[in-house]
Parts: structure tokens; C-alpha cells; sequence
């Protein structure tokens, strides 16, 4: 068999072209066509800025100021929140 792309000779059962790289046959999985665009960080921006006032409150409920749990909860939502959005990215 011949190279459609170099001219060169190549075996029967090659799959690309030793000499150019050239595919020999079109391929039987086609590539996934371009998805939709990223989306920002809104969400990650969002979730870190909670548990930065999650931090506050903690910080505040040492003092005595604010009950111990509303601190944790918060930094448990945005943990949840960060988890969440990487398993969505993932698929």
C-alpha cells in the first residue's frame, strides 16, 4: 500500500504512515465536537468568599459574640459547594 499524503510504501495493516504520520483509514470514533465555553469562577468565587466569613464568624464565636455553629455550618455549605462543582467539571 501506498501513503495518500508522501507517496510512500508502506504495509498492508499499518494504521498511520511510518514517513509523515498520515492516518491510513478515517477514524472509527469520531472526536467530541467543541462543548459549551467554560464558565467562570462565579461559583468557586462565591463558595470562598463564605468560607472567608465562615472564618470571621469562627474567629468572632471564640470571642463569644456568635453561637460555634453558625461558623461550621457555613464552612461545611461552601465545602459542599466546592465538592458539588468539581464533580459537575468532571463529567
Amino acid at each position: 500500500m501506498t501513503c495518500t499524503n508522501c507517496g510512500t510504501e508502506i504495509a498492508d495493516k499499518a494504521l498511520i504512515c511510518y514517513r509523515c504520520g498520515q492516518a491510513t483509514t478515517e477514524p472509527r470514533i469520531k472526536p467530541p465536537a467543541p462543548g459549551q465555553p467554560r464558565r467562570s469562577g462565579v461559583a468557586s468565587a462565591i463558595a470562598l468568599a463564605v468560607l472567608a466569613i465562615a472564618g470571621m464568624l469562627m474567629g468572632r464565636a471564640a470571642q463569644g459574640d456568635v453561637p460555634h455553629y453558625v461558623g461550621y455550618a457555613l464552612a461545611i455549605l461552601a465545602a459542599v459547594a466546592l465538592v458539588l462543582r468539581y464533580l459537575v467539571r468532571r463529567r
